[in-house]
């Protein structure tokens, strides 16, 4: 008898629903949990794909299969309800000696470990974030590639209302693409015509040669003309394009709360009949709650897995909160620049503003914006000229500076020629342009790194935890040291601190209200790792630290 070859990759579907959870006898097939899959290597490397509800069951499978301790990474699109209103109840996180690490897009406001605390207050839910047993890591994530073990893991925005990244995960020469939620950036015509623009050209090549698809596929072509702007993919148009990747298995999932089995039994049997293509190898399902999907190792592709090469990290060196952020807005219609302004202040962004090429120009070169949107028609300069100008400047002098051209996507090549980031083209809702800002600022580098964790990281905490001085009252042997160092050394703020996994804990202090900070933003993390004194002449011109909140 022989033995079953193990897979490469590992997927099994926990919840397929989108939106809104719908059990009930109507949805006994494909199920009625939100998002959720469970992705494992032939190593045994385990990923979990967003936690709507589904990761419930999940979190029982994995209580009763007996192992101990379980580790694993859960990897977030967006953190939408529906993706992420699971995790209170992932039994896992409650386990002593688990280990999870959570990752997710950085965004502009609060950090990552902050947005999960929010759905757990006291308000909403019993039991806080900081009593779950296990040991849980924090990530932010940007746009590139990075590894979990032998899983290669490449990051790419999608298009959505809320910050969202899609995932492709290779193991052993097998591929799968996760890209949930996520909406045409064409038009309707164009999509329904095949004639993909430039952004859906690069979703498309995000997709390319994957063994499995798994794709936001909410709404039919029919229905998508009302559905514009709320972010979510056809049927067709998720065919479509896996079909221009050359991806071997599409998975229709975010299936509308509305559907019930029959009705997607229709859609799926009606899209494929409709896009049946003998030049197309493309097999088409929908996924449902339950099932497995194995996909075998692929020995020509696999010695290429592994090979990250020299693309950039997408983990963030920087984390969440920068609020120093600025957005510079040359636009000399008043309507869409209010518009604009409003979506930037909503993400605490600094709004600065111009209404011709040269005022846009020395106001770039005097205040450093993290990012530039130029009209297509204003006075007095015209958009490239705006946008090869600032290209000429001196490093540091706004040369890299992503520039968006505000209109309608025309002369492609020329722009791209003077240095052209992107197009957005009017009309779109303030969602569309917050979200979008966040992603093209995201792409460029803050000046901002959190510390790296020490080598004995793990004996440093035991240590710490011995002193029993955590979340204890303040006292006054303290309370004196801080006291003379603040007077005798003539500073705004003197304290003592302890940094623990997740946050700095002011022992004492003088000068600050506040009685922790997340560990990202502690200059003593730093301290932690360098065993010296941390002697730092100007925050501003250090890029550990300019951009930091606290600065």
């Amino acid at each position: 008898m022989e033995s079953k070859t193990q897979p490469a990759l590992s997927v099994q579907f926990w919840g397929t629903r989108g939106s809104l959870a719908k059990p009930g006898p109507a949805t006994t097939r494909y199920g009625g949990n939100t998002s959720c899959v469970q992705v494992t290597s032939a190593a045994g490397t385990m990923l979990v794909l967003d936690c709507g509800t589904g990761i419930h069951d999940l979190g029982r499978a994995l209580m009763a299969s007996g192992k101990k301790p379980i580790r694993g990474s859960i990897l977030i699109g967006h953190t939408h309800w529906d993706h992420i209103q699971g995790l209170p109840f992932f039994a896992p996180l409650f386990v002593p000696g688990n280990e999870w690490d959570f990752y997710a897009p950085r965004g502009l406001g609060q950090s990552l470990r902050e947005t999960l605390a929010g759905q757990m207050q006291y308000t909403y839910f019993p039991i806080s974030l900081e009593a779950m047993g296990a040991k849980i890591r924090y990530h932010e994530l940007i746009e590139g590639v990075f590894q979990i073990e032998d899983i290669k893991i490449t990051t790419r925005y999608l298009n959505h209302p809320a910050l969202t990244l899609g995932y492709r995960m290779e193991s052993g020469g097998a591929t799968v693409v996760y890209a949930c939620d996520h909406e045409p950036f064409s038009q309707p015509a164009d999509v329904a015509a095949r004639k993909f623009n430039p952004r859906d050209r690069r979703h498309v090549e995000f997709l390319t040669g994957a063994d499995l698809v798994i794709h936001d596929s909410q709404y039919t072509a029919a229905e998508y003309p009302q559905k514009i702007g709320w972010g979510h993919s056809t049927m067709e148009y998720a065919m479509d394009v896996c079909r221009a990747a050359g991806a071997k298995r599409l998975a229709f999932t975010h299936h509308d709360p509305l559907r019930d089995d029959e009705a997607i039994d229709r859609l799926v049997t009606a899209v494929r009949t409709a896009k049946a293509d003998a030049t197309s190898p493309l097999e088409v399902f929908g996924a449902a709650d339950g099932m497995v999907v194995e996909l075998a190792a692929d020995e020509v592709q696999q010695s290429e897995t592994l090979a990250i090469g020299a693309a950039p990290s997408a983990v963030a060196t920087e984390p969440s909160g920068v609020m120093e952020h600025s957005v510079l807005l040359a636009i000399s219609d008043r309507g869409l620049a209010s518009v604009l302004a409003e979506a930037a202040r909503s993400h605490r962004l600094r709004v600065l503003e111009a209404g011709d090429g040269e005022s846009a120009l020395r106001i770039a070169r005097a205040e450093h914006p993290s990012l530039v949107i130029v009209e297509q028609s204003l006075s007095g300069n015209d958009n490239f000229a705006v946008c090869r100008a600032l290209r000429r400047a001196d490093p540091g002098d706004g040369n890299d500076v992503p520039v968006v051209i505000l209109s309608p996507e025309e002369n492609r090549v020329a722009g791209q020629a003077a240095g052209v980031t992107d197009w957005l083209t009017p009309p779109f809702s303030p969602t569309y342009a917050r979200t979008h800002m966040q992603a093209w600022i995201m792409r460029t580098t803050c000046r901002w790194q959190r510390a790296a964790k020490p080598v004995d990281e793990v004996q440093r905490l035991a240590t710490l935890r011995g002193l029993n001085l955590l979340d204890t009252a303040p006292q006054e042997r303290f309370e004196r040291i801080t006291r003379l160092a603040k007077a005798l050394a003539d500073v705004p703020i003197a304290y003592i601190s302890f940094v623990d996994e997740n946050r700095q804990w002011f022992m004492s202090c003088q000068g600050l209200s506040s009685k922790e900070t997340p560990r990202e933003v502690a200059f003593c993390a730093h301290v932690v790792v360098l065993r010296q004194k941390l002697i730092i002449p100007d925050t501003l011109l250090d890029t550990r630290f300019a951009e930091n909140p606290l600065v």
